[in-house]
C-alpha cells in the first residue's frame, strides 16, 4: 500500500467526509465556508473575492467566528498578483488551516506555511509539475482534470490521478468531475485522497451570487458547457446561455491586444468612458463574469436552489 493511499484527505484535515468546498472567483463567500465547515467538509476562498488586504482579513475573522471547520485560502501566486505576498503575510498571520495556490511557483507560500503548521495544496495539471511542487514540499497535490470547471485541465480524471498517485509520494485531491456520491466513490476508486468539489455549490442558497446565475446551473447541464477564452484570454468552462451565443467564444483582435497588454486595456477603458464609444466597449469587454457565468460540467446534478448541508448529503448518501 503506498502513502497515498493510506493518507486519506479525512486525516489531513480532520474533517468527517473527503471533500474540499474549491474556490471559487466571485463565488465563494464567507457563508458558504461557514457552512461546509459546519456540515463536516472544508471550505477554500480565492484571497482575490476580496477587493482590500483589510477586507480579506476581515473575512478571515468572520469564518473563523463561524465555524470550527478546517479554512482553505487559494492564493494566486505567479507575478501578475502583486496582492500575493501582502495577502499570504495575513493568511499566515491569522492562523488558516490551508492553503491552494494556483498559476506559479509556491516556494515562497510553502516557506511560510511550513514553520506554522499550515497545509499547502497545489493545483497541477500535469505528473511534470506535481513532481516539481511536491521537492518544494508540498503537503498534497490537487489534480484539476478535463472534467473541472473554471479554467480546467486536459487530461481524463482517471489517468491523472492514477499518474500522480503512482509517482509521488504525497496525497492527491482530485478537482473536476464530481457532482454525486457515484463520482466522489470513483475518483476515490482511482487513489484519490479526496476531492474539490465546485460546480454543484454555485446553486446554494448561501452562495452570494445572482438568482439568475443560480437558476442557470439548474436549467442547463452537462451539454451545455462551453470553452471560452472571452473573459480572461485563458480557455474557461462557461454556460452556453443565449448571450454567449451571441457574443461567442472566441476572443476578437481587440480582446486579444487587450488580454496581452492590460496598461492599454486601462486606457481603453477611460477612451470609452470619455467618449461614450459603447461599440468599442461592447467589442473590448463584451464577456464579463457578470454576464458569462462560469460553471462544470456537474451542474448536471443541480436539480434546484437549495442549503448547501442538503448538497453536501447528496454527494455522500
Amino acid at each position: 500500500m503506498s502513502k497515498n493511499e493510506k493518507l486519506k484527505l479525512t486525516d489531513i484535515l480532520n474533517i468527517k467526509y473527503p471533500i474540499i468546498m474549491a474556490p471559487m472567483f466571485l463565488v465563494s463567500n464567507e457563508k458558504m465556508l461557514i457552512a461546509a465547515g459546519n456540515n463536516g467538509i472544508a471550505g477554500a476562498i480565492p484571497a482575490l473575492n476580496y477587493r482590500t488586504i483589510d477586507a480579506f482579513k476581515e473575512g478571515i475573522k468572520k469564518i473563523q467566528a463561524g465555524t470550527k471547520g478546517p479554512i482553505g485560502i487559494n492564493l494566486i501566486v505567479n507575478q501578475s498578483n502583486p496582492k500575493m505576498k501582502s495577502q499570504l503575510v495575513a493568511a499566515v498571520e491569522l492562523g488558516v488551516d490551508f492553503i491552494i495556490t494556483s498559476l506559479g511557483n509556491p516556494k515562497e507560500v510553502i516557506d511560510a506555511c511550513k514553520p506554522k503548521g499550515i497545509k499547502v495544496f497545489c493545483d497541477v495539471t500535469d505528473l511534470k509539475f506535481a513532481q516539481k511542487v511536491e521537492a518544494l514540499g508540498a503537503d498534497a497535490i490537487i489534480a484539476v482534470n478535463n472534467e473541472a470547471g473554471g479554467h480546467a485541465g486536459n487530461i481524463s480524471p482517471k489517468t491523472l490521478i492514477e499518474s500522480l498517485v503512482s509517482n509521488c509520494g504525497i496525497p492527491v485531491i482530485s478537482a473536476g468531475g464530481v457532482g454525486k456520491k457515484a463520482d466522489l466513490d470513483k475518483m476515490l476508486s482511482y487513489g484519490a485522497a479526496g476531492a474539490s468539489v465546485g460546480s454543484i455549490f454555485i446553486a446554494s442558497e448561501e452562495s452570494g451570487v445572482s438568482e439568475e446565475y443560480k437558476q442557470a446551473c439548474v436549467d442547463y447541464g452537462e451539454k451545455d458547457i462551453v470553452m471560452s477564452t472571452k473573459i480572461s484570454g485563458s480557455p474557461c468552462t462557461v454556460i452556453n446561455t443565449p448571450y454567449v451565443q451571441k457574443i461567442g467564444t472566441k476572443q476578437n483582435w481587440l480582446e486579444k491586444l487587450l488580454s496581452k497588454n492590460k496598461r492599454l486595456k486601462k486606457w481603453i477603458k477611460m477612451f470609452t468612458f470619455v467618449k461614450g464609444m459603447k461599440s468599442v466597449e461592447k467589442a473590448a469587454f463584451s464577456a464579463t463574469y457578470k454576464t458569462v457565468w462560469c460553471a462544470g460540467p456537474t451542474i448536471e446534478n443541480t436539480k434546484k436552489i437549495q442549503p448547501i448541508s442538503d448538497i453536501i448529503v447528496g454527494l455522500i448518501k
